[in-house]
């Protein structure tokens, strides 16, 4: 029986080792912020939204406790319930606080939600302060919190390589500025789902730039010129757009590791907006997407914000590993099972 007690250990042992690799490849990172019912918005506003030039937004767009009169340069039609209304360059709902009910609770709610999760992103422990002086970019940027207690530019490029459940939270004690054509590149399977701007100043989006995340502002959200953003723009004043193309974040974990690379693009578009959903996949998803926008090489990491990111693996694979560690172990039992018995 000593033999049989020793076989099971090992078993036990092979057991664990699978199940905490599989625990480990769940995420990097801090945990995703809750948006709460401010997830169901693209854009969100407590002040007004402007829109001039061909913008097309997918998904819902609101605003509270202010009147549907703030939101201007959308045709507004309004639904014959009353609670929400159409425009030809929003796909989705447009809801404004002078709606009919439910529209003005659900509107509060969501507002509250919105400075709820300003201040959780606010307040959470930051693992690389001050990083550039304020400068990002040229860099590529593991999982983590990022915080500045100064302005934030992105002059070039800027690359946030994980994986699919990888999480990143910026916290601006300024303003948030990209330049034109740039662009925040994912890699490695990263979505604009687990990404969180969390800003005091203004934000502005240069023309023709590409952005992903979800942008929590203090104040105003403005976007140049035909700037693409891949996720939300939540704004405690006011979002004004020229011509751009916003798509809402729909939050869809990923089926297995071959659906990675696409997830970035899918998790971020309507099933009924392929062309913005390409926009996304091309600008954000893809690592060849970071040299031929003439991206600067990443220098060597000098901390772990310069470190390509270690966890890169599934939950998948972890379980893959258990259940074989499990089935050999089954297979000694058995085996050690006969012997004692011959």
């Amino acid at each position: 029986m000593n033999k049989f007690n020793r076989v099971l250990a090992v078993v036990a042992a092979f057991v664990v080792l699978g199940i905490t690799g599989a625990s480990a490849a769940f995420a990097a990172g801090p945990a995703a912020v809750d948006l709460g019912t401010a997830g169901n918005f693209a854009i969100l506003s407590k002040a007004g939204i402007s829109t001039t030039g061909t913008t097309k937004i997918t998904g819902n767009i609101g605003v509270s406790p202010i009147a549907a009169s703030a939101i201007t340069g959308f045709g507004l039609v309004l639904d014959s319930s009353g609670t929400f209304s159409r425009s030809t360059v929003v796909v989705g709902k447009v809801s404004a606080a002078d709606y009919a009910a439910p529209t003005p609770s659900v509107l509060t709610t969501a507002v509250n939600d919105m400075q709820t999760a300003y201040t959780d992103a606010a307040g959470r422990p930051a693992d690389i302060t001050g990083l550039g002086a304020g400068s990002i970019g040229g860099l590529t940027l593991a999982p983590g919190v990022y915080k500045w207690s100064s302005d934030v530019t992105i002059p070039t490029n800027v690359t946030l390589s994980g994986g699919t459940n990888d999480v990143w939270i910026f916290q601006i004690a300024g303003t948030l500025n990209t330049s034109s054509a740039t662009k925040v590149i994912l890699e490695g399977g990263a979505l604009a789902q687990n990404i969180f701007w969390q800003v005091a100043g203004a934000t502005t989006l240069g023309t023709n730039s590409t952005f992903n995340g979800s942008i929590l502002d203090e104040t105003n959200i403005a976007l140049q010129t035909g700037a693409v953003l891949n996720g939300s723009a939540l704004a405690q004043t006011a979002v004004t757009l020229d011509a751009n193309t916003v798509t809402g974040i729909v939050v869809t974990p990923p089926a297995s590791p071959s659906a990675s690379t696409s997830a970035s693009a899918s998790t971020s578009a309507s099933a009924s907006t392929s062309a913005s959903a390409s926009t996304s996949a091309s600008s954000s998803s893809s690592p060849s997407s970071s040299a031929s926008s003439g991206q600067t090489a990443t220098p060597p990491p000098t901390s772990i914000a310069d470190a390509p990111s270690s966890n890169n693996s599934t939950p998948l694979f972890g379980l893959l590993i258990c259940l074989a560690f499990g089935g050999l172990g089954v297979a000694a039992i058995e085996a050690q099972r006969r012997r004692i018995r011959g």
